[in-house]
């Protein structure tokens, strides 16, 4: 009989196998020829011609090697600051991004969204200019992004905080009223009377009262209340009495009393202490009596600048001793003491003292600093020193990075001098990172934490890798190490990452060193193989055109290390050559079986 088809008789389960070998062999696509580079590229990668060769480029808002990575770069990692402008947001999108105004703000394009690439920027609203927006008894005042309102005058407000906001305050502005005047002891009101704003009130003693002056005027104020009177009527039946002290020309005061003999001599006893609100242990004390047969006697005090008295008058010679307490507070002498101050060393002071020539001068330092960069920092020094020096120096224990004001007052005069010094920053605190030593296998993640500003204001955190033989001689203020693209990265070493301080989070983030993206301006490129590095992690600190920086060695760096995506495309090649031996074992198998099975006589066959 005939032979039937080339296998017909195959048993099933060969049957299958070769039918499967020859679907894949059918289906499976052409392989692109090796110079079709085009073909490679990523689908957010361009194709283009330079210098006679086919390159695959990311397109626009796009990072990577074109072919097998372009990864969208987010332009917004910088800080909406630095890529929209001030008073703005930044929103990422897939090769792209976009600004938005912040509230109380406006583009210039008068347009919501808008790419600062045309001059467009965010201008204040002035919300101001819609009439009636505080309501009744309300005046608007513009800020910056925002606005406030407060009450006119007239006004006060109520049910809520000044200056307030109509939207989310209940503060609304009343017309003043004073309400009912204060009453006075032994005293009573002239005439009729309004609570509004400005009206006043006058006083007079009743009858067999006396007081001096005879009369006095309360006023309602902006406050809503009113002054109060400065009336004392006291009763004239003593038969010698005081019932009145005022002050003239500040330390002269005048005794009036009341009594029946006219012309009979009385004693007064005074009691006099001052004490300085500036200067604990500062007291002027003095006693002394005076006698005269005056009804309206004058006393001087001698007392000194700048000083608040207690003075306590005694009548002795009164059948019954009658006794005034009143408070005295002298203003600072005419003539500044303190002259030529200056700033030297940076926290020291000079300054030339005009007292009388080998006087002992007593002077007190009051010192505030703060930051602008640190707001719960608050730094006050009180002392005092004395001296005879015609020309007194003075070094502050001050802390570095600070702007200070120090009041110097000489006791002397009571009057002060302000002056306004800033210190500079010192090197910020050492990074916080764990020390690895990697030979060739791969690199862990740098885990990067936030440093405290105790030095001055942190700018910016930056990885740089350096050829292992420059670790110990490369300096850490250097500014030589600059972008993997120039020309003296093998010889130098490059920064790798740079991250502004408003952009790490407070707590710790990880950085993958050679990840191919950009940070910032720089560029995170894969280590080179079978090279030695050192990878150090740089903190800068900025004020006032100075920088001072602080680094520490994060890894050493031996032989080839294996990126994340290095080892991805390492398994993938691996399974890749798993697959061809497999199919290529297959492929021999089979034929070698239908070979035997061209010898064999077909199964069923009947000779």
């Amino acid at each position: 009989m005939g032979r039937g088809p080339r296998g017909a008789g195959l048993p099933p389960r060969r049957l299958l196998r070769l039918l499967l070998v020859l679907s894949l062999a059918r289906g499976a696509p052409a392989a692109p020829r090796a110079d079709d580079v085009c073909a490679t590229c990523h689908e957010h990668a361009t194709c283009q011609q330079r210098e006679g060769k086919k390159i695959c480029i990311c397109n626009y808002g796009f990072v990577g090697n074109g072919r097998t990575q372009c990864v969208d770069k987010n332009e917004c990692q910088f800080g909406a600051t630095v890529v929209c402008g001030n008073h703005t947001s930044c929103h990422n999108t897939l090769g792209g991004f976009y600004c938005i105004c912040l509230e109380g703000y406006q583009a210039t394009n008068n347009n919501k969204t808008f790419i600062p690439n045309d001059g467009t920027f965010c201008k204040d609203i002035d919300e101001c200019e819609v009439s009636g927006l505080c309501r009744l008894g309300g005046r608007c005042v513009n800020t910056h992004g925002s606005f406030g309102c407060y009450c006119m005058d007239g006004y006060l407000p109520k049910n809520g905080p000044q200056p307030f906001h109509p939207a989310r305050d209940a503060t609304s502005c009343t017309e003043i009223d004073c309400g009912t005047p204060p009453e006075v002891l032994n005293g009573y009101i002239i005439g009729n009377y309004t609570s509004r704003l400005g009206s006043q009130v006058r006083y007079a003693c009743k009858e067999g009262f006396f007081s001096d002056p005879e009369d006095t005027v309360s006023s309602c104020t902006a406050f809503g209340t009113w002054e109060f009177p400065e009336l004392y009527c006291q009763e004239g039946l003593l038969e010698d009495g005081i019932f009145n002290i005022s002050i003239f020309n500040e330390t002269c005061l005048k005794l009036r009393r009341h009594s029946r003999k006219v012309g009979a001599e009385q004693m007064y006893q005074f009691h006099v202490l001052g004490q300085r609100w500036y200067l604990n242990n500062f007291y002027h004390a003095m006693s002394f009596n005076f006698t005269t047969r005056e009804q309206a006697p004058v006393v001087c005090l001698d007392l000194y600048p700048a000083t608040d008295y207690t003075v306590n008058v005694t009548l002795l010679a009164a059948p019954e001793q009658h006794s005034v307490r009143i408070t005295v507070t002298t203003a600072p002498a005419a003539k500044q003491t303190i002259g030529n101050i200056s700033i030297f060393n940076e926290t020291c002071l000079r300054w030339k003292s005009m007292t009388t020539a080998d006087l002992e001068e007593m002077y007190l330092l009051h010192i505030w600093g703060q930051r602008w960069y640190q707001k719960e920092f608050a730094q006050e020094i009180i002392f005092n020193v004395t001296t005879s020096s015609r020309a007194p120096e003075i070094c502050l224990d001050l802390q570095p990075g600070t702007n200070y004001s120090v009041s110097l007052l000489a006791l002397s005069s009571g009057l002060s001098v302000l002056v306004s010094l800033t210190t500079q920053i010192t090197e910020p605190p050492l990074p916080d990172v764990e020390f690895f030593t990697v030979h060739g296998g791969p690199l862990p993640h740098l885990r990067l934490k936030k440093t405290k500003e105790k030095n001055g204001p942190i700018r910016s955190y930056q990885v740089l890798v350096l050829p292992l033989a420059l670790q110990s001689t490369f300096p850490c203020d250097s500014e030589g190490a600059t972008s993997f693209f120039s020309n003296t990265t093998d010889a130098d070493g490059y920064v790798a990452v740079e991250l502004l301080a408003k952009d790490v989070p407070d707590d710790a983030m990880e950085i993958s060193i050679g990840d191919r993206l950009y940070y910032g301006k720089y560029y995170n490129a894969p280590l080179k193989k079978e090279n030695d590095y050192c990878i150090l992690l740089r903190i800068t600190s900025e004020w006032n055109k100075m920088r001072r920086y602080s680094c520490a060695v994060w890894a050493q760096v031996k032989g080839s290390p294996i990126t994340l995506q290095q080892m991805v495309g390492v398994g993938l090649g691996s399974v890749a050559v798993v697959i061809l031996l497999a199919f290529l074992s297959f492929s021999a198998v089979w034929l070698q079986t239908a070979a035997a099975w061209e010898g064999c006589p077909a199964a069923g066959r009947v000779s």
